[in-house]
């Protein structure tokens, strides 16, 4: 559901107004992508505590990769292939402060089940968490990731997406989908690279007002409206956008926690399983119609 609304009443609106206006509104296209995304029916990613038996059960070919990078060394990634017969479009999927965990593995073969090439790269590879591949502790997390040289982490994104669409069983169109950390990366890449088709953010921090203007790609974004921390730049962020007449469409679901699909039995009344409910089918719909099926 995209905010329209004049630049003077957007400037004026408070973050809380915002979003009040955000639930009020919907425009004729986007009730269609809705009705689709149901329609469609995707099967939800499994929770993290669910990542394992999900992937263990799951018919499709995932299989880790190396690709060589900018410096020498190769990155390692997950990738997972769609069951078709035709060429697909690739997706890459940007972890978590995690890294490479089951569950963010997990999440990409739900995007491969609905016809997309999905591809992981390891960006944190190279830390040797403790805990690693699902147990890693937050603050094991967020000491790894600042270590991070941004740049080098966009460059490994394009890296693995160039790899992806090189495949023979690729199409040259690629989208990036990012959770967490890897939400605000993904943001991020859509204001670097111009050739990226669609970009899907789940509770991830928006780029800086000053980098919106680069963004050329369409951005989905999902927020849990109890994580203030990352919520309080969406309307600034959606004002900016809308204003450079820009995509940008974002959800905030009531009573949702930061991280509501990895967690989704995380909250008592069901908000974070309601949220990822209408999340995915969102996003999967958000990739239909940007890259194609």
């Amino acid at each position: 559901m995209r905010l329209t609304r004049p630049l003077l009443a957007a400037l004026l609106l408070t973050p809380a107004l915002a979003c009040e206006r955000f639930k009020s509104s919907q425009t004729a296209d986007q009730g269609a992508d809705s009705t689709k995304a149901v329609a469609a029916a995707p099967v939800l990613p499994p929770d993290a505590d669910h990542a394992v038996s999900v992937l263990n059960a799951s018919p499709r070919h995932g299989q880790f990769v190396m690709i060589p990078n900018g410096t020498g060394d190769s990155l390692r990634a997950w990738i997972v292939y769609p069951a078709r017969s035709t060429k697909a479009p690739v997706v890459v999927v940007v972890h978590e402060i995690f890294g490479m965990s089951d569950w963010i593995r997990a999440a990409a073969d739900r995007i491969a089940a609905e016809g997309y090439i999905a591809i992981v790269p390891d960006l944190l590879s190279k830390q040797k968490l403790p805990g690693a591949p699902d147990s890693v502790s937050m603050q094991a997390g967020m000491a790894a990731v600042s270590k991070l040289n941004p740049n080098e982490v966009l460059r490994e994104i394009k890296e693995t997406a160039t790899y992806a669409t090189g495949l023979p069983s690729a199409l040259p169109k690629y989208g990036v989908v990012g959770f967490c950390w890897g939400g605000g990366v993904a943001f991020n890449f859509a204001a670097h690279s111009p050739d990226v088709s669609a970009v899907v953010v789940y509770y991830g921090e928006s780029p800086k007002l000053e980098l919106l203007s680069k963004v050329s790609a369409p951005v989905l974004g999902l927020y849990g409206q109890n994580d203030e921390r990352v919520v309080a730049d969406v309307p600034p962020t959606d004002s900016a956008m809308q204003t450079m007449k820009k995509t940008y469409t974002y959800h905030i679901y009531d009573g949702a926690e930061h991280g509501f699909m990895r967690m989704q039995n995380g909250t008592a009344d069901g908000s974070n399983l309601k949220a990822s409910q209408q999340a995915w089918p969102a996003t999967i719909s958000w990739l239909h119609k940007y890259l194609g099926t």
